[in-house]
């Protein structure tokens, strides 16, 4: 590409970033009300941690897959497209679910539909971008998405509002999220390849020692870092029995907060990242993410409470998910990206699974100390971890990998 075509304000970051409004709109309105909908039908957290868990197992295989497809794929920009619009469809079909199988299904579906397409989306967004942007470009994605979970959940909230059943916000849900689909088949624009060179890529190429150390650090804290649904689900339990029905509104405006607080932090901490350290901003964010699991566990249990918390996850969220593709893409060279993005999002679904199907079981039988503190472990095991690596690798100062799969300083 020539320089101005590599600026992080091109077609293609703008198109995966609206994309991922509308996308995040649309899951998250759905998200807003599911855990409502479930204790509506008397399901428990349980229930919620494995439809949660099961999800993200099914997200777990498809970007493991996507990544090693992705390699030699020259139609990245359609598959992608068309994962958009398959997640939002079964988003959709959730209003017709009443009992929990249809819900794993739908959910499974979704998910593996929305993880196959990330490490498709974030190579593309690599190969348009220098890589002195790759904070910029990914936090501005990543601010996309955040605005959505944002919109999304508002918009729940207007159409509790109304009076709007339960199972019809889900059927709203259809008109963002096939929005993101059309966004991405309009805006983005997929470089052209070298046919030769592509199909000569291999499927699994070797990646280096620091990376799958980089990675044990992300999955070790992906076990304490659970699905914001509980969120949810935690402000909904500490509503007192038979309050008022807009008192349901608070646990989805905590988390609209929680939202807000998350696009606002993102790009920022991607351009940090530009900036200062790759290794020490994500750092940072998994410190908080270890404060934030200790402080659900140990701090009183009025919703009160719940405002800082919900605030510090907000923050945390923002710099994991972007500065993670960030160090990812800039560790890696560009033959061998898109499978290292798959392992990536492979290792945060795998922890986000543990972590779901666990915080779901303790807090049904054990409660919350047990439930958010065994979270806190991982998260203090992912933080040491992280630490060990930034100091035996210079991660702070990840460049672009050379052939042999060193880490230059900058």
């Amino acid at each position: 590409m020539r320089g101005s075509e590599r600026s992080w304000r091109n077609s293609t970051v703008l198109g995966f970033s609206l994309a991922s409004l509308l996308s995040d709109a649309s899951h998250e309105m759905a998200t807003a009300v599911l855990p409502l909908y479930l204790r509506h039908l008397g399901l428990g957290a349980s229930v919620l941690g494995l439809i949660e868990g099961v999800a993200d197992l099914s997200a777990s295989g498809s970007k493991w897959l996507s990544g090693a497809v992705g390699q030699r794929a020259r139609h990245k920009k359609a598959i992608t497209a068309a994962g958009y619009a398959v997640t939002t469809a079964c988003v959709g079909a959730f209003a017709l679910a009443t009992r929990v199988v249809p819900f794993l299904i739908l959910r499974a579906v979704a998910w593996a539909a929305r993880g196959f397409r990330g490490p498709l989306r974030d190579t593309m967004m690599a190969e348009s971008v220098d890589p002195k942007s790759y904070g910029k470009a990914f936090g501005l994605e990543r601010a996309g998405d955040m605005i959505g979970a944002v919109i999304g959940p508002l918009a729940a909230v207007g159409l509790l509002a109304l009076g709007t059943s339960l199972p019809r916000i889900f059927l709203w849900t259809l008109v963002p999220g096939f929005g993101a689909a059309l966004a991405v088949a309009l805006l983005v624009r997929e470089p052209h390849a070298d046919e030769e060179a592509v199909r000569a890529r291999p499927r699994r190429p070797a990646l280096p020692r620091q990376y799958w150390a980089f990675l044990t650090a992300v999955l070790l804290f992906g076990m304490g870092d659970f699905s914001r649904t509980f969120l949810i689900f935690e402000a909904a339990s500490r509503i007192p029995a038979g309050a008022a029905p807009a008192l349901l509104s608070i646990p989805v405006l905590l988390y609209v907060g929680h939202n807000m607080v998350s696009g606002l932090a993102t790009f920022p901490a991607g351009a940090l990242t530009d900036r200062w350290s790759y290794g020490r901003t994500l750092l940072l964010g998994y410190a908080l993410g270890l404060g934030f699991n200790l402080g659900l566990a140990f701090l009183p249990g009025g919703v009160g409470w719940l405002l800082p918390l919900f605030a510090t996850s907000g923050v945390y969220i923002a710099i994991e998910e972007t500065v993670e593709k960030a160090t990812a893409a800039r560790m890696i060279a560009a033959e061998a990206r898109s499978y290292a993005l798959g392992m990536l999002a492979t290792a945060n679904a795998v922890g986000d699974l543990a972590s779901s199907l666990l915080t779901g079981f303790l807090l049904d039988h054990g409660g919350r100390v047990w439930a958010y503190g065994v979270a806190a472990l991982f998260s203090a095991a992912g933080v040491v971890t992280l630490a060990a690596v930034i100091r035996s690798s210079r991660l702070e100062h990840a460049a672009p990998a050379g052939t042999d799969g060193s880490l230059a300083a900058r």
